[in-house]
């Protein structure tokens, strides 16, 4: 008998413990920064010039790598777009990389949501244009996509420049500079 009163007293004290933490996660260890990427279009510019945005990475040359979320490039009629890596035939296995427009200012958006991610297609994008983007799975043991999110600034020639904020502490979606809690 006090065996088994031990054994639900162990049950409870673990139990506790869990509730503690309403997130389950270690703490956050990585600050959110914000920082400026060019990326050049994978038509009509150097293969030597990076294409593709890695939420963990940055800017990276598609040449060299299928690790990215998305890719830059222009259609035939003048479009800039963004191109998840499924629009560009780079299946995923899990959660698919995808971006959201928004239309909060830069500084208002301090959450990722879960959903909502065009995935699938060319994402159009404007000059001051606001988007959350969601990484292909790269913390393998929880399972889990990254987030950050991304301003338009400015286009020249064959390329984009965005002010870009990633969070790369996994599990958290929270997209304001520093530690994220959330």
């Amino acid at each position: 008998m006090i065996r088994i009163r031990r054994f639900f007293l162990l049950l409870a004290l673990i139990a506790a413990g869990a509730c503690g933490d309403d997130n389950n996660l270690d703490d956050a260890s990585i600050p959110n920064v914000v920082d400026t990427v060019t990326l050049g279009a994978l038509v009509g510019t150097p293969i030597t010039t990076p294409s593709g945005f890695s939420i963990d990475v940055g800017a990276v040359r598609t040449d060299r790598t299928t690790d990215f979320e998305f890719a830059y490039n222009i259609q035939p009629d003048g479009q800039p777009v963004f191109l998840p890596r499924t629009a560009i035939g780079l299946p995923s296995a899990t959660a698919a990389p995808g971006l959201q427009l928004r239309s909060e200012t830069f500084g208002e958006i301090v959450l990722a949501g879960s959903n909502g991610y065009v995935t699938d297609e060319p994402v159009p994008i404007e000059g001051g244009q606001r988007y959350v983007v969601r990484s292909r799975v790269i913390c393998s043991g929880l399972a889990v996509p990254k987030y950050g999110k991304l301003e338009i600034l400015s286009f020249e020639d064959r390329s984009v420049t965005f002010q870009v904020l990633t969070n790369n502490n996994c599990g958290y979606k929270g997209l304001q500079p520093g530690l994220p809690d959330q």
